[in-house]
C-alpha cells in the first residue's frame, strides 16, 4: 500500500524538511562515544545522550568536563570516523558530513572566531552562498536570519565594529540562516553586560530550534532550560529535569557547580 505522508516543514520558514529529520529519529543520538587527543588526554569516556524535537538542554560542568570535545563531534569538526553519533538519524560519516553540518548550527563561544567577512550581511550569507543557493533565497535567508536576532539594518556594517553582544547575535544569525535542526551554543552569555546578557536570553527563548547549550551561567540554566546534563572527567554523571537537579546542592558542589539563588528547596 502506498501511503502520502504530509512533508514535514521547517518551523520558522515554512520550507520543507529533509528526510531524515521528518522520521521519528531524535536530533541527537550518541551511543557511547569515547575520545582521545593524539597527546592521549581522554576527553569523552563512554557518552550517551539523546535529544529529541523541541528540546532546549543545558550542558553544564567544570571546565575540562569533555563539554566543547561533546559538541565539536555533531558536526563531524572532530570524530567522525566510525562515529556512534547520528545527527536527525544521519550516521555521521564522511558522506553525510556537508547535510550534518546543515542541520547542526554550531556558534562558538568567541564570536571573532566566527565571522571573517568585511560586513555583516557577508558573514550571515556565507553558508548558504557555500551550499549554493541562488541569490534571490541567500539574500531572503540572510534577511530573515538578521530579524530573528534583532540586528535587520546592520547588513553593511562592519563585524568587527560591533559590541559583543551584537556579534554574538550576528554569529547566530550566520548558522541561522542554514536553516539548521539543531543549534549548539558554547558559553552564549560569557562576557556580556547585563543588557546583553538580557537581550540573549530572550533570542533564545523567542527561537524554536532544538538546543543544546554549554554554559556556566547556572541563573541562565534555571530560566531556560527545562533539561540538565552535567558531565565531568569525560562522562555523563547526571541527565534530568534541571529542577531536580538544582536542588541536589551535593551533586552540584561535587561537580564544581553551584545552584543560583532561589533554586534551592
Amino acid at each position: 500500500v502506498k501511503r502520502n505522508h504530509m512533508p514535514v516543514v521547517h518551523q520558522k520558514t515554512g520550507h520543507p524538511m529533509p528526510a531524515a529529520a521528518a522520521a521519528d529519529a531524535p536530533v541527537v543520538d550518541i551511543n557511547a562515544l569515547s575520545f582521545s587527543y593524539p597527546d592521549g588526554r581522554q576527553a569523552l569516556r563512554g557518552v550517551s545522550l539523546r535529544i529529541m524535537c523541541g528540546e532546549k538542554v543545558a550542558l553544564v560542568g567544570p571546565n575540562g568536563a569533555g563539554k566543547s570535545t561533546l559538541m565539536l563531534h555533531l558536526n563531524g569538526i572532530i570524530g567522525h570516523a566510525a562515529s556512534p553519533v547520528r545527527i536527525s538519524g544521519l550516521p555521521l560519516a564522511k558522506e553525510n558530513l556537508p547535510l550534518i553540518r546543515g542541520r547542526v548550527g554550531l556558534v562558538f563561544q568567541n564570536p571573532d572566531d566566527q565571522l571573517f567577512s568585511p560586513t555583516v550581511f557577508e558573514d550571515v550569507a556565507f553558508g548558504p552562498l557555500y551550499q549554493g543557493l541562488p541569490e534571490d533565497e541567500v539574500r531572503r535567508r540572510g534577511a530573515w536570519a538578521l530579524a530573528q536576532v534583532g540586528m535587520t539594518g546592520y547588513e553593511s556594517r562592519l563585524s568587527h565594529h560591533l559590541s559583543l553582544g551584537e556579534k554574538k547575535r550576528v554569529a547566530i544569525a550566520t548558522v541561522l540562516s542554514m536553516e539548521p535542526e539543531l543549534l549548539v551554543l558554547d558559553e552564549p552569555t560569557a562576557g556580556l553586560d547585563p543588557r546583553g546578557r538580557r537581550q540573549l536570553i530572550a533570542l533564545l527563548r523567542a527561537l524554536p530550534l532544538t538546543m543544546l547549550i554549554s554554559t556556566h551561567d547556572m541563573a541562565l540554566v534555571a530560566e531556560l532550560f527545562p533539561r540538565m546534563v552535567i558531565m565531568d572527567e569525560g562522562l555523563i554523571v547526571a541527565d534530568g529535569a534541571t529542577g531536580d537537579l538544582l536542588a541536589q546542592r551535593d551533586l552540584l558542589e561535587a561537580h564544581g557547580l553551584e545552584s543560583p539563588p532561589g533554586s534551592l528547596r
